[in-house]
């Protein structure tokens, strides 16, 4: 066959070369976003990938596939533990107790609800962490909108926004989507 070159500008030629080609890119997104994520976007991450990997251990609940479930639940766990781990009281002593005492009951639920194999158990871990999910997401935009006006700058150059759906509320400004801060 051939080159290197030939190897990254050739098609690939099966199902499988396309999957693990596409696969490494998704990962090499993935780790160049985290590596230049600030630590508020870091926590936005993390409260994705626990959403996501909540609502495939419930999908394996409901298949009766214990592998995704336990899986997914063990994920969803370390992630749990991550964000608790991540937290700085030395900065917000009673915030961070409130979102060590949430983070710790998502974890205890999520237990309970997999040795129950209860899925309905384990989508009310996934609505509550949706909810954390987009109060941290706001927080971080109005965050964003305050140091812009303290500091005279143009909101729009510090703030970016990327996979809307097109929508806006009332005030015109974007719903839902992912907030990226520059800097």
């Amino acid at each position: 066959s051939g080159s290197a070159a030939d190897d990254l500008t050739s098609p690939p030629q099966t199902a499988d070369e396309f999957y693990a080609m596409t696969t490494h890119q998704a990962q090499e997104y993935l780790r160049t976003k985290v590596m230049t994520a600030s630590p508020a976007e870091l926590r936005l991450l993390l409260l994705d990938g626990a959403i996501r990997f909540a609502e495939q251990a419930r999908e394996g609940l409901e298949h009766k596939n214990p592998e995704k479930s336990y899986d997914g639940s063990r994920q969803c766990r370390a992630i749990l533990t991550e964000l608790t781990s991540g937290l700085r009281a030395e900065l917000a002593p009673e915030l961070c107790e409130r979102l060590s005492s949430l983070y710790l009951f998502l974890y205890t639920s999520l237990v309970e609800a997999m040795s129950e194999r209860d899925p309905e158990g384990v989508r009310k871990v996934v609505e509550i962490l949706t909810y954390e999910r987009e109060t941290w997401r706001l927080a971080m935009e109005k965050l964003i909108e305050e140091n812009a006006a303290s500091s005279g700058a143009v909101a729009s150059s510090v703030l970016h926004t990327t996979d809307i759906a097109g929508s806006t509320g009332s005030d015109g400004a974007p719903i839902g989507g992912r907030i990226h801060l520059a800097g």
